[in-house]
């Protein structure tokens, strides 16, 4: 019996190491672009968003705090480079936006973060309406279409 746990520890490592080596994953730099998906999702209305990592962090001087923050809402402004970071469904569990229309329940924002897409819109929507406001620009997204790909239709 602790032999085959043994194996399954020595695998599971192993497994991780490979996923590492094969995608070019260095512990101590973040990734170019994040596929914004999730596996929890199995239909989707949108396509994934294809998040630029280094544009918003070299280009735009994005601090990891701005995007990142602990379990009050507090920005995690000391992160750096290769720090490891909580993926946002651990904490906004509710898949999906908010439910919405005439019968839907009145949320405050408190409740509408609980939702996964919400807390994700609301992070980058309110960013890049900042963004835009200070710089005097549209160049910030802040409609569906302008950050998610039209999905393409099967068969």
């Amino acid at each position: 019996m602790v032999k085959k746990w043994k194996w399954g520890v020595l695998t599971g490592v192993i497994t991780v190491a490979l996923v590492f080596v094969a995608f070019g994953i260095n512990a101590g730099e973040f990734p170019e672009t994040i596929k914004m998906e999730n596996p929890t999702y199995e239909k989707r209305k949108k396509g994934i968003v294809i998040f630029s990592h280094a544009k918003h962090t070299r280009e735009y001087k994005a601090g990891c705090g701005e995007c990142h923050h602990d379990e009050n809402g507090k920005p995690l402004d000391d992160l750096k480079e290769g720090d490891e970071v909580q993926s946002c469904i651990e904490c906004h569990k509710k898949l999906g936006e908010r439910p919405k229309g005439k019968d839907a329940p009145k949320l405050n924002k408190k409740q509408r973060l609980e939702y996964h897409a919400e807390a994700l819109h609301y992070n980058c929507k309110d960013c890049h309406k900042a963004f835009n406001k200070k710089n005097k620009t549209k160049k910030a997204p802040t409609t569906c279409t302008k950050c998610h790909p039209k999905l393409k239709k099967k068969g």
